[in-house]
């Protein structure tokens, strides 16, 4: 008779099916798990140890034969699905190398529901520091690209009909500052997910006296998640992630869209290089805009990922389950792969792309975007109230479509005719000012509120946001630091007591 090879509970052995539906497809996560694995392992022992849970003798033969497999590697470490998953290998392997009986007192105080947790925290840190890691290289990028266009002035769409004159590096700022925020969802979301839930056990605690708190400071969390049920029932952390990265994924499409746009001959505001375009097969002049297509395209799986993940976990218990723990955040580690290859290419789109300057400011001179300063100076000079100014300027803006003229030819003569028709009186206003309202380039110059398109304005602007760019840096490369010193902590008292 087969038994099972985890349990003398189940007197036979798991079905085909779930061998190769189930178990198999998640043991190809070993060698992602197997370094985070030894380390809770490694802690763990160190905790019983000095909790007086295992003799010495004992947490020195653990602690040596988890440095073996360490040592040996994740390959070393046969894999059978009839073992169910990672950690039954895992253990099954260790018992092999110190003994059973010695192996099997490693899993003293604890559960796999909160291994399983501890692990999930343990990478998605990793895994979240490099995906800040690379938006923040893509801030650098907008922010330096920023300051070398702001002087690029080029029309501002609303609804994709011209507005307002603006400045290529007041857009590519408004880029950085959201990606900032972004930023910081993220670094929030990696405060949130440094807890440990090491020593929740199944859901209800353990008897023995473990030291959560010492666990915790060995795998480098600021502290353990402290109701032991919430511990092991919640992946909060990971969905936080992923609707972070979900968010982050919809500005860099929209900002693609943008491109999309201002890189047709019908706009022909921006272009690329030859190298960030693929041509076609049957049209030779084709330059097409893959990379645009493909981050606004892998937008769409990421919001996918989220919605997956939220409608596997909606319906579960408030406990340990394989749909919360397992196939709800089974999407996370392929999500975070896939930004940051993203990311790299958003890198390479705001590297790359250039204004066509001619052509941006001969269009924003033309397109009655700059219509709204001349209802500024109404206001500002002649005492009109905007509604007012605003009929008035409409008006102009009336007369000058009917006679096919564009912005720039509008002169202080139709101006005047539209106030009469809209005031009852012209408003004696000065033709050189009228002038210099309608050139994109003074027009731009005006607007000098904080956070306005003013090239020196803007400087100020991109100058504070670096120093921001730069502390968030700092705080990056102390999550690092920590990290590392904690891992370099546990493999030093870990040696110690496999010495003993």
């Amino acid at each position: 008779m087969s038994h099972s090879k985890v349990s003398a509970r189940l007197t036979e052995a798991v079905s085909p099916e779930i061998y190769s539906g189930i178990f198999a497809p998640r043991l190809k996560s070993f060698q992602d798990i197997f370094d985070p694995l030894s380390d809770i392992n490694k802690a763990h022992v160190i905790m019983l140890r000095e909790q007086g849970l295992l003799s010495d003798a004992h947490a020195a033969q653990l602690a040596r034969g988890i440095l073996s497999m360490e040592a040996a590697g994740a390959d070393a470490v046969p894999l059978d699905p009839a073992r169910e998953d990672a950690y039954f290998n895992y253990e099954a392997h260790l018992m092999n190398e110190v003994g059973a009986d010695v192996g099997g007192r490693l899993h003293t105080g604890r559960s796999r529901n909160d291994i399983m947790a501890t692990l999930d925290r343990l990478r998605g840190r990793t895994v979240l520091i490099d995906v800040i890691d690379a938006l923040l290289k893509v801030r650098a990028t907008a922010l330096e690209q920023a300051e070398t266009y702001a002087d690029v002035v080029m029309p501002g769409y609303t609804h994709l009909q011209p507005a307002q004159p603006m400045t290529y590096g007041f857009y590519l700022a408004g880029v950085a500052q959201a990606l900032e925020r972004d930023s910081q969802r993220l670094i929030d979301t990696l405060t949130h997910m440094n807890v440990c839930p090491l020593g929740a056990a199944a859901f209800a605690g353990t008897p023995f006296a473990i030291d959560r708190k010492r666990t915790a400071e060995l795998l480098g969390f600021d502290d353990y998640v402290d109701n032991a049920l919430d511990a092991v029932a919640s992946r909060d952390f990971l969905l936080e992630s992923i609707s972070g990265m979900s968010l982050l994924a919809i500005l860099w499409s929209r900002v693609a869209q943008d491109y999309y746009v201002w890189t047709t001959h019908e706009f022909g505001l921006i272009e690329f290089p030859d190298s960030v375009a693929t041509t076609s097969s049957i049209m030779p002049q084709k330059k097409n805009p893959v990379v645009l297509e493909y981050l606004k395209g892998r937008c769409g799986h990421i919001v996918a990922a989220l919605v997956a993940a939220t409608m596997s976990i909606k319906g579960t218990h408030f406990s340990h389950s394989g749909e919360s723990s397992r196939e709800g955040i089974s999407g996370f580690w392929d999500t975070a792969s896939e930004v940051v290859r993203c990311l790299e290419l958003f890198d390479l789109v705001l590297r790359t792309a250039r204004p066509v300057r001619e052509n941006a400011q001969r269009q924003a001179a033309r397109d009655f975007s700059t219509v709204t300063a001349l209802a500024d100076l109404m206001v500002r000079d002649h005492d009109l109230s905007f509604r007012a100014a605003h009929h008035v300027v409409g008006a102009v803006v009336r007369q000058a479509m009917d006679k096919q003229v564009c912005a720039d030819r509008i002169d202080v003569d139709m101006v005047e005719s539209a106030a009469i028709e809209q005031l009852g009186k012209p408003l004696g206003i000065d033709a050189d000012a009228v002038r210099a309202c309608l050139d994109p380039v003074e027009n731009v110059k005006a607007r000098i509120s904080s956070g306005g398109p003013s090239p020196a304005t803007l400087r100020v602007h991109v100058s504070a946001a670096r120093e921001r760019l730069g502390g968030t840096k700092t705080t990056l490369e102390g999550w690092r630091t920590r990290i590392e010193r904690a891992h370099a902590a546990l493999q030093a008292t870990t040696s110690e007591v496999a010495s003993r």
